[in-house]
């Protein structure tokens, strides 16, 4: 996973955008961006999918996809993981829309609590249920704003990156999912 809250040097920046552009000129030169992020990427597919041999396979469409479109990717001044992980999120939704099958939501108990405390969910006993209850309700888009923020903990600068939308729009998308969630519950 990636560090979230963790602030990238300007000089791990330019050290990623030279790594980039000699692998933009030789493809053969993408192997250091591929080691660093592949268990990143892995665990992000994993968490989505909850079979590692599918996750596996999807996790090689997406550093294909990668490397032949590495030609047009340009720096934005984010990580070079904001892009992966946006084809990774791409080729998940992708899978699981061929398969035809709803895709994973791996849950830890203090990332669910978070939830329900900025929810502001009280009274419920199994809230862990509860919260499978609310998410299996959400459409995929919202599914995915609230497992990268909540479950994932990552910054809302990052979710934009990955999501190509602005911070501000992650931020007010995700407290109306929450919103929404709330009035769910009061029905």
């Amino acid at each position: 996973m990636l560090d979230s809250g963790k602030t990238v040097s300007r000089q791990e920046m330019e050290a990623e955008w030279e790594l980039i552009q000699a692998a933009q000129k030789n493809p053969a030169r993408f192997g250091p961006l591929y080691n660093k992020y592949y268990v990143q990427i892995f665990r992000f597919v994993l968490n989505r999918c909850g079979d590692e041999e599918t996750a596996g396979d999807i996790v090689s469409h997406v550093f294909m996809k990668a490397m032949k479109k590495l030609g047009g990717y340009t720096f934005q001044g984010v990580p070079f993981s904001a892009w992966l992980y946006r084809i990774a999120s791409n080729e998940v939704t992708q899978h699981f829309r061929n398969a035809k099958k709803k895709r994973t939501v791996t849950m830890e108990d203090h990332h669910v609590n978070a939830l329900i405390d900025e929810a502001e969910i009280d009274d419920f006993q199994d809230k862990q249920a509860l919260m499978i209850r609310l998410l299996d309700g959400l459409k995929e888009d919202d599914l995915q704003l609230i497992e990268m923020r909540f479950f994932e903990q990552r910054p809302f600068k990052e979710i934009s990156e990955i999501l190509g939308i602005t911070e501000s729009n992650a931020k007010v998308k995700t407290y109306r999912i929450i919103e929404r969630m709330k009035k769910k519950l009061k029905k």
